[in-house]
């Protein structure tokens, strides 16, 4: 296939309107939904729970789903018509959807049980505004339905349109993708346990995680969801199945990390929060932020054994996918 100017690929009509149209179609209903769960229990948190689950239901549903509601096809018959990077694409989303669902929803469960607010502490300084609720649904959820759309765009768009391509086949490449999804999970996984073990700790009263993959960067978890996201245009362009409106998933989902509902929100809540409830955590918090990166590594981590911990299980993971693809 050809290849076209890459702003025509981009803004071409068609393919707009083959790839986040039918997507927009899926996440705004579904936000809808979430915001009256949200209504009802008083509870932002709400559309956290949907944020995973909406691009895994439209990655199956525009891989596999279609072919099954429009031909009549088996669910085998369907899933086995997939190209194996078809297929990488479709692990992927469902490893990253299902592990961020179970981490968010264990934590959820896990504050009620003890007794603790019902919504994420996060968002009560948002509900106390008038109306507050009035004007969520177009305020909070139907915006963050159309990032999840943007975002999702190259889970879905490959398997709703042949959009103009901007390289050839590349098994490195591909290489290189599963590569940096390995390593972004991975991140992501031990992000959470660390985490978590540190929060049982008696530190935790005192200071900030600083221990495992969170002495690379404030947030760990963060940079580990952007090379995941990053795999996913990285594993279409080695395939010949990059579109440059698929470019956009990655781009935004970075954007939406660093600048809206990531690290600068966290950090805005765990200020308020630590400064109210122990000063000698706020202090830790403070010298935390002068001494480590929120979002990239600084140099000096390439010393550091979990930088290589994390690079590590990248090679490994995409030396065992290459295995198993050239033996079965």
């Amino acid at each position: 296939m050809g290849s076209v100017p890459f702003h025509r690929g981009l803004l071409d009509v068609g393919i707009l309107r083959d790839t986040i149209l039918p997507s927009l179609m899926l996440h705004a209903p579904l936000a809808v939904v979430a915001y009256g769960i949200g209504r009802a229990t008083d509870s932002v948190e709400a559309k956290d729970w949907l944020w995973p689950i909406a691009p895994m239901i439209n990655g199956w549903w525009s891989a596999v789903g279609r072919k099954m509601y429009r031909r009549g096809l088996t669910f085998n018959q369907a899933f086995g018509m997939l190209s194996r990077p078809e297929r990488l694409l479709l692990t992927g989303v469902t490893l990253w959807g299902g592990r961020l669902f179970y981490r968010i929803a264990s934590r959820s469960i896990k504050r009620r049980r003890q007794g603790k607010e019902y919504d994420d502490p996060r968002y009560d300084a948002e509900k106390l505004q008038a109306g507050y609720w009035n004007k969520a649904l177009f305020t909070v959820f139907l915006p963050e339905a159309l990032i999840q759309t943007v975002i999702s765009l190259p889970v879905t768009a490959p398997f709703h349109h042949q959009g103009a391509v901007l390289t050839g086949y590349h098994p490195a490449v591909q290489a290189l993708a599963v590569g940096l999804f390995c390593a972004g999970f991975t991140l992501e996984v031990l992000a959470d346990v660390q985490l978590e073990q540190f929060k049982s700790s008696a530190r935790d009263s005192t200071s900030v995680c600083k221990e495992g993959v969170w002495s690379l960067v404030r947030h760990p978890n963060y940079l580990g969801d952007a090379l995941v996201h990053l795999s996913f245009p990285v594993l279409l362009y080695g395939s010949d199945m990059l579109a440059p409106v698929e470019l956009l998933g990655s781009i935004t989902n970075y954007l939406f990390l660093r600048y809206v509902g990531g690290d600068k929100q966290i950090e805005r809540h765990q200020a308020r929060r630590y400064s109210q409830s122990s000063r000698e955590k706020f202090a830790d918090f403070q010298r935390h932020r002068e001494t480590h990166n929120s979002f990239w590594p600084k140099a000096d981590v390439v010393t550091n054994r979990w930088l290589w911990t994390i690079v590590g299980a990248g090679a490994a993971g995409a030396l065992m996918e290459q295995a198993f693809h050239h033996l079965f």
